[in-house]
């Protein structure tokens, strides 16, 4: 029924199949194509990866950024108070106390003592003022102790003997002076 159909359009109908011979000729050989290489599509159109990678640029910025003001806006370690800079700077010239000479010693205790005693809960003037000036000052204190007094005046008398009369000091003298300054330092601590 087909052919007929076929026929009456004015086709001829194909009844030869591939491999076999058409009627007049040679067979037709068969060809097999191979398979199309896989395409490489990218997913996502372009103007969605530079929008993406915009994004991710900004959330890396806006991290950075964060971490940075973190940082900067951290707070630093409390400051050293008075008598713990005191007893550090006392602690490293009984290190030296053999190596020095008793003159510069002498002054380096006196200053860093003098120092506290300015810095510290007496608030004195204590660094421009002379061993008289100063002993004078805290005999009616109530923020010495009769101790803290008598250490005092030891301490400064002995320095200015070694500063001022330029008596004969050794090592020995040295090490007594920091030890005076030392227990002067240590006196207030509870």
């Amino acid at each position: 029924m087909m052919a007929a159909l076929l026929a009456s359009f004015g086709l001829a109908a194909i009844t030869a199949t591939p491999g076999t011979p058409a009627p007049g000729g040679p067979p037709e050989p068969v060809q097999i194509r191979d398979i199309a290489p896989p395409l490489d599509v990218f997913p996502y159109p372009p103007w969605m990866v530079a929008v993406a990678a915009i994004l991710a640029l900004a959330v890396l910025a806006l991290a950075v950024w964060l971490i940075v003001r973190w940082v900067r806006n951290r707070p630093g370690p409390p400051p050293l108070g008075p008598r713990t800079i005191a007893l550090g700077e006392l602690e490293k010239l009984r290190a030296r106390a053999d190596e020095l000479e008793p003159y510069a010693f002498s002054i380096a205790v006196s200053d860093v003592l003098r120092t506290f005693i300015s810095n510290a809960r007496f608030r004195l003037p204590a660094t421009r003022q002379t061993s008289p000036e100063f002993l004078a000052a805290i005999s009616g204190s109530p923020l010495f102790s009769e101790n803290d007094r008598a250490l005092l005046a030891r301490f400064l008398e002995k320095c200015d003997m070694i500063k001022f009369a330029r008596v004969q000091a050794t090592s020995v003298d040295n090490v007594e002076l920091v030890e005076n300054a030392l227990a002067f330092v240590r006196g207030g601590e509870a």
